[in-house]
């Protein structure tokens, strides 16, 4: 079985900004830098066989290339629940419309469709026990983070491998962007 997922990998400049925000949180497990992506997918244990389906599906879908810019710090949970810390984006209409169409991709293939809204995010860390009081301040000085535009021209097919240390993901696929085809 394959842990899987669909995602947009973060360029080099952006990976580095991005890794400057990982310090000074208490309770918080910080993404290793090369796990940082815009999941556009998650598809979880899939045999083989569904794999390839899913990548046949993923091949064809298609679109131009598009500017992305991560801007703002949030949170996923509530009080003492809060559970992971994320970078937010800049309203994307070609974003949102390449979800969609991975979405209907994977329907199609037969995967059962997603239940949750698309919440686009880069995740920074997953937190225990981080006092909201602490995860305020944190967010309070760096709410103003920015990175980009920079251009997306690929989407990927993820391998999500646990280990003792946490995932490590590896690509297992990439769709290039910038044609206009389905």
């Amino acid at each position: 079985m394959l842990r899987l997922f669909v995602g947009i990998p973060m360029p080099e400049a952006v990976v580095e900004r991005l890794s400057s925000l990982a310090h000074g949180l208490p309770g918080a497990r910080w993404v290793p830098p090369e796990n940082y992506h815009l999941t556009l997918r998650f598809l979880g244990e899939i045999d083989e066989g569904t794999a390839h389906d899913v990548d046949e599906a993923l091949d064809l879908v298609t679109g131009p290339s598009f500017p992305l810019t991560l801007s703002g710090l949030g949170s996923f949970g509530s009080g003492h629940k809060q559970h992971a810390l994320w970078a937010g984006l800049v309203d994307s209409d070609p974003l949102l419309h390449l979800q969609a169409k991975v979405e209907s991709a994977l329907v199609r293939s037969g995967q059962p469709p997603e239940q949750r809204k698309y919440s686009p995010h880069v995740t920074l860390a997953y937190l225990t026990d981080t006092p909201p009081a602490k995860l305020a301040n944190y967010m309070g000085a760096n709410g103003l983070f920015q990175a980009g535009p920079f251009t997306v021209d690929r989407y990927c097919l993820y391998e999500s491998v646990l280990g003792k240390s946490g995932a490590t993901y590896h690509i297992l696929q990439e769709y290039p962007l910038g044609g206009w085809g389905v």
